[in-house]
């Protein structure tokens, strides 16, 4: 098959107009019956969290199997940023603090729903240590409905195996342990020891140092990670584990990677699993390759089963409930995406959730081939299942819209894959990724920052489309109509979106496929610019009644009406823009061009927090002065317009 590009000759823009074995991602399905997921902190409070830096974290706790509860302390090291008097963190109200010491010195404390405070007379740049001695049974979706999966006892349907197991993702880190739930605040290393029962294994981050029998019945399992680490991503399981290790050796890596699994203690769990388990080493060796080298490989990976429909990628030790190529493929894959590089806000969630979710598709590829395929058309399915929604998440407080599989998960792997597609070239693609990782290395990033790497490193300015596809809505539904003229062909282009009041256009290429006589088919990219797009194709020969858009599933798309037109001809019919921004980037004043009438506005940082609202029309123009330095997302309300654009203060 050959495969040509074409820019465009003629256009005009029409501008206005489960049980255990399933196989979706655990954060899809924990989801519970809540629809409004609160951040326990007022903006005052997480103010006072913002004075100091994390730097470690160390959890010595008593648990069980049988029970959620636990006792012991959490410890936090951190360093003011600022001068402070008081040190503000949380922990759930029910847990009981029997006291809580500023340096090893015992001090009060006052508390206020989750907000714990301590006074402290510190200096910028002094560091401190709090411990908090505290006990009791984390909160369950009855008792704090707002969320209630930080802990969790169950016994696994299909196994009969009674588990306690942490997931805090996104907000839930304080229900079972003190900590500082700020995404952009990553601790520089952590301990994590428990003490349990002889009969159970404790599964944690790092590297397992020692198991420390304390001749009581119980014994101490002291985890230890050295690399930076998000809240959410500390964790622990119990339960009575049997161990089963594999290595993976990557081509490059100084030594093998240890693979460590804590399956269930059943004789029928590990022969169930043990050939799933040991994929893994090929799905390791292929992301090494990729994505660049493990980023805790001097560590390890590694699972714990815990009875829950999916995965969580919790740092170097996933919790899992079962195993698939699919699911374990896209857990390993939060390593680098989600683990490694963060997102620096739930609103782009995509940075996670988009990549791993696109490692499903990377590993069917190279290792399952041919059932990538099928695998694409079902995410373009959800995709279209309903007809609007973006992938940056503006509610960001909203857990079951941060975690929308059709969303944040499957639009987001199919936005890579368009990326991929546009850029063409998978050396260059699989390279940008593996810079971007290293330029954000154990540290957190915005979508807007993918947006800009891939737009440096191939020339492609990606602001439009990111500016349509991840902050936009809905997808287009292209039709074609064409007409000989000798050994030459006119085609037209058009295209309709599912959500027009938000984003009518969509200004991706396209791929055409032209059948032709003696199996000499062509496939041509299009240069799309706007909703009606005129071609003129020279040599192309004979077409044999048969054209296909998007013949390799590339973009979201729904197929309209594909036909013959003998009345095509190169006549400009005439032009319409929407909306633009001027200038951009921009220092002082914001100017909005081509608007129809006057309409609402609201401008929004990166973070998802509104920062200015007005009236914009024709004529006015919108004082930026008082915006920090950065990237900013402007909607309008009350046109028929593309009303989701970026732009930049200077």
């Amino acid at each position: 098959m050959k495969i040509f590009y074409i820019t465009l000759i003629f256009c005009w823009a029409q501008a206005f107009a489960q049980h255990e074995n399933s196989t979706f991602c655990s954060k899809r399905d924990r989801i519970k019956h809540q629809s409004l997921k609160s951040n326990s902190l007022n903006l005052a409070q997480i103010a006072q969290t913002e004075k100091y830096d994390v730097n470690y974290y160390k959890l010595n706790l008593n648990m069980t199997n049988t029970s959620a509860a636990l006792s012991g302390y959490g410890e936090m090291r951190a360093t003011a940023i600022a001068s402070i008097d008081t040190v503000l963190y949380e922990l759930f109200s029910s847990l009981t603090i029997s006291s809580v010491s500023l340096n090893g010195a015992n001090v009060p404390f006052t508390r206020a729903g989750s907000a714990v405070k301590i006074a402290a007379n510190l200096a910028s740049g002094v560091s401190f240590t709090i411990r908090t001695n505290y006990s009791g049974t984390p909160p369950t979706a009855q008792t704090n409905p707002l969320g209630g999966s930080g802990m969790t006892n169950a016994t696994s349907p299909s196994w009969g195996n009674e588990v306690v197991w942490s997931l805090s993702e996104p907000f839930c880190a304080y229900e079972w342990w003190p900590c500082k739930q700020s995404l952009t605040d990553k601790a520089d290393s952590c301990d994590v020891f428990i003490t349990v029962p002889n009969s159970c294994k404790a599964g944690s981050n790092g590297v397992l140092t020692q198991v420390v029998n304390l001749g009581n019945g119980s014994s101490r399992y002291e985890w230890k990670h050295r690399h930076p680490i998000d809240y959410y991503l500390i964790s622990v399981a119990v339960a009575e584990y049997v161990e089963y290790n594999v290595y993976a050796n990557p081509p490059g890596a100084p030594a093998p990677i240890l693979i460590q699994n804590y399956i269930y203690n059943n004789p029928q769990t590990l022969p169930n699993f043990q050939a799933d388990i040991d994929e893994t080493v090929d799905f390791m060796e292929l992301f090494y390759d990729l994505y660049g080298p493990y980023p805790f490989e001097n560590e390890k990976y590694g699972h714990c089963m815990a009875p829950f429909s999916g995965g969580m990628e919790h740092q170097t030790m996933t919790t899992q409930g079962f195993f698939n190529p699919t699911l374990t493929a896209h857990e390993l894959g939060h390593q680098w995406w989600g683990d490694y590089v963060t997102c620096a806000s739930w609103c782009d969630i995509w940075i996670n959730e988009g990549f791993a979710s696109y490692s499903e598709q990377i590993m069917l590829e190279n290792l399952y081939p041919g059932q990538e395929v099928q695998n694409m058309q079902s995410v373009h399915d959800n995709v279209m299942s309903q007809p609007g929604g973006s992938v940056w998440v503006l509610d960001s407080l909203n857990e079951t819209r941060i975690f929308s599989g059709r969303l944040t998960y499957d639009k987001g792997a199919a936005l890579v894959h368009t990326i991929r597609y546009m850029v063409n070239n998978d050396n260059l693609f699989y390279a940008t990724l593996k810079n971007f990782l290293s330029s954000k290395a154990y540290g957190t990033a915005f979508g807007i920052d993918i947006r800009d790497a891939f737009t440096q490193a191939s020339g492609i300015d990606f602001t439009p489309f990111f500016d349509q596809w991840y902050f936009g809505h809905g997808f287009p539904t292209y039709s074609v109509q064409w007409k000989q003229v000798g050994n030459n062909a006119l085609v037209r282009i058009t295209h309709s979106s599912s959500s027009p009041n938000i984003t009518p256009t969509f200004t991706n290429p396209i791929d055409l496929k032209f059948v032709r006589p003696g199996n000499s088919d062509t496939t041509i990219r299009f240069a799309i610019t706007g909703n009606n797009n005129l071609f003129q194709i020279t040599g192309i020969g004979t077409i044999n009644n048969s054209i296909s858009i998007d013949p390799s599933n590339w973009v979201v798309n729904n197929v309209g009406n594909i036909s013959m037109n003998g009345q095509l001809n190169t006549e400009i019919e005439g032009e319409m823009v929407g909306f633009s921004l001027y200038p951009n980037p921009v220092s002082e004043t914001l100017a909005l061009l081509n608007l129809p009438n006057n309409c609402a506005y609201r401008i929004y940082d990166m973070f998802g927090k509104m920062q200015i609202t007005g009236e914009a029309g024709i004529g006015k123009t919108i004082s930026v002065l008082d915006l920090s330095p950065g990237t900013y997302l402007l909607e309008l309300d009350g046109l028929n317009v593309n009303y989701r654009k970026t732009f930049v203060k200077k």
